[in-house]
């Protein structure tokens, strides 16, 4: 974990660097806020901690610049003259937290180790659309609250790509929504389990398994264990597994706890439309244009589909259809399928140097090829990495690399950079 240091102060500078040798963090410590941001520019930090006050540039100046470099950078902001109105700055440009000085150094360092687990799995966003209108998703909201008020395990049934990973996001937001959250695929589960020092950083957080039925017979044992002892006693697990799958018996009885099922979309009828605009927007903010607006004869052909396919088939209807459109309104939507006619299609990257657009070209395609893989094995991750060529661990990197959820199907409005 890389960490930025901005004190001006030499002797206390020196004492905080101290203070972090032999920890976890790689830590870069300067006096001048320009050479903080010089050092930014150059590669990307974790966590940021800065003085209020520094020669040239206020620590408030230097969070803001920060951020525009690296959106999702972590920041603490320390002072022995902070005012309300600067802590308050502080927070409304991104700060997790605010130190006045003097202040205890187990303290500082046990805020770190707080962070470190936002940076190894960062919490959903609280803000994420949740669309729950039709009777059977206002019932599954319902089982969501009541589960919140209990630490028990929760197993989300139901078919591919109804939104079981995204059940799991919804229900860690309203157990604690600032702690951190991760999600890991059973299928890339070994017999040694999951990593200890894994589990150590989502303390108080949320782990979720999905496609529990990939899990493997060598795995079973080391899972269970994991859950029973240590730091996985100190976190809520969920896991997801398709509608009719039988898990073995020393899963069942630590995950079976509380099943909840998520409906398929055919069983929506009343989020249909909303899902359809949600996705819609957020295909147009990556592709860098307005959201059309969807006519009535487009909205029946919606209202009229089966939708065998779920969330995931509206998704890729949606991309695809938008893909060729043109004009500010969509008046039906093509059975384009997932045929290999269609042109790989691609943003134009931010004007620079050749190599540097290059790069960021050849990310944006890694990304639409990872996607489409996904989506033509159905969110089976096993036979997305065959088809690829990578083992599923490779693969589930990958997704993760692009902030490609890997289960459900639903896709963020944006792309990491490269």
């Amino acid at each position: 974990m890389d960490l930025l240091l901005v004190e001006d102060k030499d002797s206390f500078r020196r004492l905080l660097s101290q203070a972090l040798e032999g920890t976890v963090w790689k830590t870069l410590a300067v006096a001048d806020p320009q050479e903080a941001l010089r050092a930014l520019e150059e590669r990307p930090f974790h966590v940021l901690v800065t003085d209020l006050r520094l020669p040239g540039m206020s620590g408030l100046e230097l969070i803001r610049r920060a951020r525009r470099l690296h959106p999702g950078l972590r920041v603490v902001l320390m002072s022995a003259f902070g005012e309300p109105r600067d802590i308050v700055e502080a927070m409304r440009l991104g700060a997790d937290d605010f130190l006045p000085k003097p202040f205890d150094l187990d303290a500082f360092l046990a805020l770190l180790d707080r962070l470190r687990a936002l940076v190894g799995a960062p919490p959903p966003d609280p803000a994420e659309p949740w669309i729950a209108h039709s009777p059977a998703m206002l019932a599954l909201d319902g089982a969501l609250r009541q589960a919140a008020a209990t630490p028990l395990p929760v197993l989300f049934r139901g078919p591919r790509g109804s939104g079981r990973e995204r059940c799991a996001r919804r229900l860690h937001t309203l157990r604690h929504p600032a702690a951190p959250y991760l999600t890991l695929p059973a299928a890339i589960l070994g017999p040694e389990g999951p990593d200890p020092r894994l589990l150590q950083l989502l303390e108080g957080g949320s782990l979720f398994l999905p496609g529990l039925e990939h899990l493997s017979a060598g795995a079973v044992g080391a899972l269970a264990r994991a859950m029973d002892a240590g730091p996985g006693t100190r976190l809520a697990w969920m896991g997801s597994v398709e509608s009719e799958v039988q898990l073995p018996p020393e899963i069942t009885q630590r995950l079976g706890a509380l099943e909840l099922r998520v409906p398929p979309l055919k069983e929506r009828r009343e989020d249909l439309l909303a899902l359809t605009r949600q996705l819609l927007d957020q295909a147009a903010k990556r592709e860098g244009r307005p959201m059309p607006w969807l006519e009535r004869s487009a909205e029946r052909q919606l209202l009229d589909h089966s939708w065998p396919g779920n969330v995931r088939e509206l998704e890729v209807l949606v991309g695809r259809t938008l893909l060729f459109s043109e004009g500010h309104a969509i008046r039906s939507f093509p059975d384009l399928g997932l045929g290999q006619e269609a042109p790989l299609c691609l943003p134009w990257p931010v004007a620079g140097g050749l190599d540097g657009m290059l790069k960021a070209v050849a990310w944006g395609a890694e990304g639409k090829l990872l996607e489409r893989a996904l989506a033509m094995a159905a969110g089976d991750l096993p036979r997305a990495s065959e088809s690829l060529g990578l083992t599923v661990r490779t693969l589930a990197q990958r997704l993760r690399e692009h902030g490609i959820p890997l289960e459900d199907g639903e896709r963020s409005a944006s792309r990491k950079s490269p």
